[in-house]
């Protein structure tokens, strides 16, 4: 998203970011609930956030890879750099994957609570701005 929609929205717009990888980590990690070996991991939600706060507390920033250039940086924000850390194994199985499907299952539901949450909020503002833009009408 761009700046002025950050500023605008709020940290809810990282926050998406975020909850979208954090959807994408867990989702490979119930694709690979079966591979020997596999470490089942996850981000840490609040410290990848607070990184994003802080990483951005400058404002808008632009890029150039060359004198009268932007860079695309339609790619980066809060989640497309999230760090992902291993989760700890409650049981690991005797290959040595990590993945519990019930645990993964749990979180990925919190994980769209709270990712639908942003996005409700992110709605209710627009249309809130719709309205005072169109009067009412």
């Amino acid at each position: 998203m761009s700046g002025t929609a950050d500023g605008l929205f709020g940290i809810h717009t990282q926050a998406l970011q975020l909850w979208q990888r954090r959807a994408e980590a867990i989702a490979d990690n119930l694709a690979n609930a079966d591979t020997p070996g596999y470490e089942a991991r996850d981000i840490d939600f609040r410290k990848a956030l607070s990184q994003a706060q802080a990483d951005d507390s400058d404002g808008v920033r632009l890029a150039a890879d060359q004198p009268g250039m932007i860079a695309d940086n339609s790619v980066t924000g809060a989640g497309a750099d999230a760090p992902l850390a291993y989760r700890v194994p409650t049981q690991p199985t005797m290959d040595g994957n990590t993945v519990d499907t019930q645990i993964e299952q749990a979180a990925y539901a919190q994980n769209t609570v709270h990712y639908q949450a942003s996005l409700n909020f992110i709605n209710g503002y627009i249309q809130t701005l719709r309205l005072a833009i169109n009067g009412g009408n």
